[in-house]
């Protein structure tokens, strides 16, 4: 004798919901500190950013798909595609090696989604000439 299977029917997905959501990534860089003693070019970082991140293999083309907006303190970046947080790492690296600021200021990860521009600790080298 053989049992019988029965399967049970999966339930319907609801009216009017399509395929699943576009991903949305927000990826914060903070740029207080060196903002604050003005040796960084806030919208020189953004202009930056604008023609530099790569949407589809082309540069400058970023659409809808992503947006870059700022405010005093902060730079927000959010993309409705596939987006790395390490890519922008990359990229504000990139223009601190450009602005000749790479020598002074580090990009931290303070969270999860959010970058922190921080100066090097030099009081600690100077203790130790000492």
């Amino acid at each position: 004798m053989s049992k019988a299977t029965t399967k049970t029917a999966k339930p319907a997905r609801p009216a009017g919901k399509g395929g699943k959501a576009a991903p949305k990534h927000k990826f914060i860089i903070d740029y207080s500190r060196p903002a604050a003693d003005q040796i960084f070019d806030v919208a020189g970082f953004e202009k930056f950013l604008h023609d530099h991140i790569k949407v589809d293999g082309k540069e400058g083309n970023l659409g809808d798909k992503v947006k870059i907006t700022k405010n005093d303190q902060r730079l927000t970046l959010t993309s409705q595609i596939p987006f790395s947080k390490r890519y922008l790492k990359y990229l504000t690296k990139k223009y601190l090696k450009k602005s000749t600021l790479r020598d002074f200021i580090r990009v931290v990860a303070s969270s999860k989604d959010t970058y922190e521009l921080r100066f090097f600790n030099l009081s600690t080298a100077d203790d130790e000439e000492e």
